[in-house]
């Protein structure tokens, strides 16, 4: 492809759990709306994929145009009013970004890799449920400053056994697609990381299932067998996430350009507006409104598609 086709081009991924083709029409309207010339469409889904099984395949097309100016910002808002109306994910990106080669992948892991917040899943077996799950999601939503509700968070959970800690480890599953992502970033030399405002127990879990490279998280402290309520060290909240982000990129020597952020809550966007591409995943409506991409209706597997990759070249 020319240079100036790749500056000028744009490619919009559609992605659902059956097919895409109600949403196809409305999408080519909008590009045209939009002064983009059509150029192709092209599936990425479709194949008898081994690792699939019955029921879990999704389906996916991409919109091809170009256009030598277009208000991406606009684009990208009645897309994701699209997104809303059609059941279907729908993600804009530049060509010159799908085509970039991608290097990092950073995941928050509440609510991301994993099904549920391991706060609250400790907190219900402390017997303060409602109100750590209460405080949980106003921090995500962004209307509590995260490491003041973390702290608030923890202390209620003083005096929970130890033992009763690890069993969440087999209560609270992971999201789905997560080791078919994993194995298929593996595969293709891709290294991961979390970046977690939960515990480094569950991380280092984590790390030894899907064969994590990098975990941070915040240390759950225990002594005499029994949790603390204390916070002992600096809280992954969003700012810390950033650095984070940036320090790892930095050492491994890969530029932000080639990293994907991917998270559900407020302390999440300050990572997502660094990496070269960040993705709201199944987020909350203030995280979905401003990251670059959102995926609310498929696994976590379905990330691939916005690199370009069909559904027959996963692992």
């Amino acid at each position: 492809m020319k240079t100036n086709e790749t500056d000028n081009g744009w490619v919009i991924t559609i992605i659902g759990r059956s097919e895409v083709d109600s949403a196809l029409g409305a999408v080519l309207s909008l590009i045209k709306e939009h002064g983009l010339e059509f150029d192709k469409i092209e599936l990425l889904s479709g194949a008898q994929v081994p690792s699939l099984k019955r029921g879990e395949a999704y389906a996916c097309a991409e919109i091809h145009c170009h256009a030598n100016e277009v208000d991406e910002n606009a684009l990208r808002a009645e897309c994701r009013k699209l997104t809303e109306d059609r059941d279907k994910d729908i993600v804009v990106q530049r060509l010159s970004e799908q085509l970039r080669p991608r290097k990092m992948f950073f995941f928050d892991m509440d609510s991301t890799l994993i099904q549920g917040e391991t706060i609250d899943e400790l907190a219900k077996m402390a017997g303060v449920g409602d109100q750590v799950k209460a405080v949980t999601a106003a921090a995500m939503r962004g209307e509590l400053a995260f490491p003041e509700s973390f702290r608030h968070r923890v202390a209620l959970l003083k005096g929970l056994p130890e033992e009763r800690v690890l069993e969440s480890l087999e209560r609270i599953p992971l999201m789905e697609g997560s080791e078919r992502l994993f194995r298929t970033l593996r595969h293709r030399g891709i290294r991961t990381g979390v970046l977690s405002g939960g515990f480094t127990f569950f991380g280092d879990h984590l790390q030894r299932k899907l064969g994590v490279d990098f975990v941070h998280a915040n240390v759950l402290d225990v002594a005499d067998g029994a949790v603390t309520g204390a916070v002992p060290t600096r809280i992954v909240d969003g700012a810390f996430k950033a650095e984070l982000i940036q320090e790892i990129a930095a050492r491994e020597g890969v530029s932000l350009a080639q990293v994907v952020a991917v998270g559900d809550g407020a302390n999440d966007l300050p990572m997502l507006r660094l990496a070269g591409l960040g993705v709201a995943f199944h987020a909350k409506p203030v995280v979905r409104a401003e990251a670059k991409a959102a995926m609310s209706h498929v696994g976590l597997d379905g990330l691939l598609y916005l690199l370009g990759i069909p559904d027959w070249e996963w692992m």
